[in-house]
């Protein structure tokens, strides 16, 4: 084959490449509005039913987790220091009036 055959066969295959070359698909009306709204409720947030449901996402998330674990601690801390003055006064008063007290008025 010679340089010249061959060129002109490149031509001649680009032309025709050109001419048979598929049109792109028509798109559905209103296509690109409808794809950015997907978008758009795809990343909002969902919305919970109750504030119960909002509270507990809130709380399950990885960065709040160990902070509601050290609130959930304290807070028991907390309540159990009350509770035993509580039951140390009480066990303190029944000592005394144990003491004070004639065995009568028991």
């Amino acid at each position: 084959m010679k340089e010249k055959d061959i060129h002109s066969d490149d031509a001649k295959l680009d032309t025709l490449l050109r001419a048979n070359r598929p049109s792109p698909p028509s798109l559905p009306p209103r296509f690109q509005e409808n794809v950015w709204r997907r978008i758009e409720d795809a990343e909002a947030p969902v919305k919970s039913e109750s504030w119960l449901d909002a509270l507990a996402t809130l709380i399950l998330r990885p960065r709040f987790a160990l902070v509601t674990a050290a609130v959930l601690v304290l807070t028991g801390v907390l309540f159990g220091t009350l509770e035993g003055r509580q039951a140390a006064r009480h066990e303190a008063q029944m000592n005394y009036l144990a003491l004070v007290a004639p065995s009568s008025v028991r």
